[in-house]
């Protein structure tokens, strides 16, 4: 009882040290709709869209009409760098370029085969970059800007007017919004806001887009970036290894002394990416989770141990302290009433704290209250997951295309 109890009061003292933060990671902001510059540029910038797709052609039909019929005053145009795909991805992007006549806007750009040492989505966004210009002998004719956004991606009209505002009035190198994920499904309910929970508490919003820290990060689904900062990185090749190359992308261009911002989205950009199942939730969580602990096996036992006690604890204590001191008023079963009482009470302190500031995660994605005791469970999911990652890894099975 008594090594119960130290362990109460670590976890105790964890989840005090969340909620007094100072970058308040828990509270789901900022959020780039709260923060849109009025200060229009004079001359608005040249942006190109650039889409890695592979296999997207169904899910195109939603979002590319959003970026094609973007409300943007200056000069843009959208490329789909096909990557191979094998459901007529290009064609039918071309086909709804026709049907929002919009064809002189879409670039398509048809993807070659992946070299030795690269992954796919980087690879798409490289052969994007070179066919708008890039790595040629002169950087005459560059766009200002680029854009890049996923396939499942579906964008406000003014989304990209908003990127481009903002990233003008404040000099920012990188703009990147985490787009809005769908929760509709109970596997969405129960995974989803954990998922940007976990991703918030590892990168703290304020501290990334605060120059004097070195946290940086950006979401990979809605970046906008300006051609200097990825000439400055040295291109895409920089990123030519990395599986998780939104997070390095953020590194990188805070790394070479310039500004970038990475924000929330309410509304303005939304993935349309549908996980009605669990087990569609954990292939995408385990793809990458092995590579975000950077291939350590010790890494990845500190973070199952870890999450086990600062998430799975607290219930579990509230629970026991409430069993041995009910059994204690019945039977004597050589625990004290003092000390069950004094277990249920750090474990149930611990719990409301958690699920204190779990609650603006669910309140952001519109859901009931009574989610926010679901975060325990979550959180075990997510502990089988990264397993399942590095076992994964052990066994050499393939990584899915990114």
């Amino acid at each position: 009882m008594v090594v119960c109890l130290v362990f109460g009061a670590l976890v105790l003292l964890i989840w005090v040290s969340i909620a007094l933060h100072p970058a308040r990671p828990w509270d789901f902001r900022p959020a780039g709709e709260d923060s849109v510059s009025s200060l229009e540029p004079y001359q608005w910038p040249s942006v190109q869209v650039l889409i890695p797709a592979r296999n997207e052609a169904a899910i195109l039909l939603e979002t590319l009409p959003s970026l094609l019929h973007q409300d943007y005053p200056g000069p843009f145009s959208v490329s789909v760098i096909d990557d191979r795909s094998q459901d007529q991805t290009a064609s039918a992007a071309a086909a709804i370029a026709e049907q929002c006549k919009t064809r002189d806007r879409l670039r398509v750009v048809s993807g070659a085969a992946l070299p030795s040492g690269w992954v796919g989505k980087v690879w798409a966004l490289q052969q994007g970059a070179v066919a708008c210009g890039f790595e040629q002998d002169s950087n005459e004719g560059l766009p200002d800007y680029l854009l890049l956004t996923d396939a499942d991606i579906w964008h406000a009209p003014d989304s990209l007017r908003c990127l481009v505002t903002e990233s003008e009035a404040e000099q920012l190198a990188l703009n990147s919004r985490m787009a809005r994920l769908r929760c509709a499904s109970f596997a969405e309910r129960l995974l989803i806001p954990p998922f940007v929970f976990f991703f918030i508490l590892l990168y703290p919003l304020r501290w990334v887009n605060d120059p004097r820290k070195k946290t940086a990060a950006s979401a990979g689904g809605c970046v906008l970036l300006s051609s200097q900062a990825l000439i400055r990185i040295g291109g895409f090749r920089a990123l030519r290894d990395q599986l998780i190359d939104d997070v390095t992308l953020g590194r990188l261009v805070k790394g070479v002394g310039l500004t970038i911002r990475l924000s929330l989205s309410r509304t303005d950009v939304k993935s349309l990416r549908i996980y009605d199942t669990v087990d569609s939730i954990w292939s995408m969580v385990r793809r990458t989770a092995f590579t975000q602990l950077k291939y350590s096996w010790l890494r990845l036992i500190g973070t199952v141990v870890g999450m086990a006690v600062a998430f799975s604890l607290p219930p579990l204590f509230f629970l026991c302290g409430l069993v041995f001191f009910g059994l204690h008023l019945i039977v004597d079963i050589g625990v004290s009433a003092q000390l069950a009482l004094l277990l249920m009470l750090e474990g149930g302190i611990a719990w409301g704290l958690m699920t204190t500031v779990y609650l603006p995660g669910v309140r952001f994605f519109d859901l009931r209250r009574v989610w926010g005791f679901s975060l325990p469970l979550a959180a075990i999911l997510y502990e089988a997951m990264t397993l399942d990652s590095a076992f994964r890894h052990l066994r050499k099975k393939r990584v899915d295309w990114r």
